[in-house]
């Protein structure tokens, strides 16, 4: 193997898959290293499997024949994990090797500037690359929780992946994992208790979503618990052995299992960034608006930030490549879309209307109730849609959606945002009836109406 490479890529899932993909269309020659599952997390333990068991709870709670047992085996399947304890990733493999990657596996640290050291089975080698794409994605957070030390705590990994459905379990941590696994195994019976330690579920969406999503979860029986964190765990001391969990505000919740879904860390401390001349002494990097972090060294995925989704960690992983190759770009984050699979979904995208007047803008905001629109009637579903409007300029701040289909209708609101679309354009768009985007495309008449009255 010749070692000299225009792009060496350190972490092999959606932004590093993304960088090389990308790379190798522009005839760069590229070798992309990872430790472990070329694809990452999202296609075996994260993104893909719970989205498979939440499509399966929604057919299972609706009566539909799709007990455990079935969406266990549709889930291993979707994994390439039948018949195994640990899926396949050769498809993601032979994918980066057709497009002319060369894959290396083992642990990639950096050993100066254009210099990869790639240990594997007790043997190194050293790649030497002109530019260097860090996606080394993001790891659970685990809490320092006394007593927790004394189990052995479920993360996404178990959540998505378990073949026995636990008697019962606590989630600590109320985002979209949170949420979502809840959901799934409140539908197939499990005794499933929630901690927030915030005053909301999913705090960082939109307080409407919020309180949709909490509504649901309760609905299908579980046991959610705002405001609280927790404390303690008392290895086996519950029903049947079960794990007591310690909140603070002096109850207890047990559980069988025990789901971690508080956070998430980067894993930077072992890259060798120190020999780029990088303090490493934070816990995220300074990443430039070029996704620079120094030269020849950019970051793509979950530690570059905004946010920790698939999708901008792909955008970020053909940006990394782009401005490397010289393209006059830079990351856009003003309409980045987030979603969260329950069922109804939720899905959001921009400015609340509380961040837009904390940052000085002119905005206001109309609500619709989707269960008094044809689509809630139709579907026998609630929910709202929610658009925040700047004034001035009469285009589109923010949108949040709860109800079916969510995380589809929320993409006119994200096109909206990125190429500043007026709401005259958006309000004389015509939209299908009878659909939740129907719900919105009347917002957007009705902001028109609100904002000529103030003419």
């Amino acid at each position: 193997m010749d070692p000299q490479f225009d792009f060496v890529i350190i972490g092999a899932g959606p932004a590093g898959e993304a960088a090389a993909y990308l790379a190798r269309a522009r005839d760069a020659s590229v070798a992309i290293v990872d430790r472990e599952l070329f694809g990452g997390s999202c296609p075996f333990w994260a993104c893909m499997p719970s989205k498979a068991l939440l499509h399966a709870a929604a057919v299972h709670a609706g009566g539909g024949d799709y007990d455990w047992e079935k969406a266990s085996a549709r889930r291993d399947y979707m994994i390439s994990r039948e018949g195994t304890e640990f899926p396949s990733d050769a498809g993601h493999v032979g994918g980066l090797e057709g497009a002319g990657a060369v894959v290396v596996r083992g642990v990639g640290r950096i050993a100066g500037p254009g210099r990869v050291v790639v240990s594997h089975d007790g043997e190194e080698h050293e790649l030497l690359a002109g530019d260097i794409v860090i996606a080394v994605g993001s790891q659970p957070t685990i809490p320092a929780v006394e007593g927790l030390d004394a189990i052995t705590p479920w993360t996404n990994r178990e959540a998505t992946s378990t073949r026995e459905l636990p008697a019962s379990l606590v989630i600590l941590g109320a985002g979209p994992t949170g949420v979502e696994m809840a959901q799934v195994f409140a539908r197939y019976g499990v005794r499933t208790t929630l901690v927030a330690s915030r005053p909301r579920v999913h705090p960082k969406d939109h307080p409407r979503n919020s309180a949709a999503l909490e509504a649901i979860l309760r609905r299908d029986g579980v046991d959610v618990r705002t405001g609280v964190r927790a404390i303690r765990v008392r290895a086996g001391a519950g029903t049947g052995g079960a794990h007591l969990v310690d909140l603070s505000d002096g109850t207890a919740v047990e559980g069988q299992e025990v789901l971690l879904a508080v956070g998430r860390t980067f894993p930077l401390a072992d890259l060798g960034l120190e020999t780029l001349g990088l303090d490493m002494a934070g816990r995220r990097l300074a990443v430039g608006p070029d996704l620079r972090i120094a030269d020849g060294v950019f970051v793509a995925g979950d530690p570059a930030g905004p946010d920790m989704h698939t999708h901008v960690a792909h955008y970020q992983g053909e940006m990394a490549v782009r401005i490397a190759l010289g393209d006059d770009v830079r990351p856009d984050y003003r309409a980045i879309p987030g979603a969260v699979y329950t069922d109804p979904e939720v899905a959001g995208v921009g400015l609340s209307l509380e961040d837009a007047l904390a940052a000085g803008q002119d905005a206001f905001e109309e609500v619709a109730d989707l269960a008094t629109s044809a689509k809630g009637y139709v579907a026998e579903a609630s929910g709202h849609v929610t658009i925040v409007v700047d004034r001035p300029t009469r285009t589109l701040l923010g949108a949040f959606v709860a109800g079916p289909a969510a995380s589809e209708v929320i993409h006119e609101a994200v096109l909206a945002i990125r190429t500043r679309t007026t709401l005259d354009v958006l309000a004389d768009t015509i939209h299908a009836f009878p659909t939740t985007a129907r719900v919105m495309g009347g917002l957007f008449a009705q902001a028109v109406r609100t904002l000529d009255a103030t003419l």
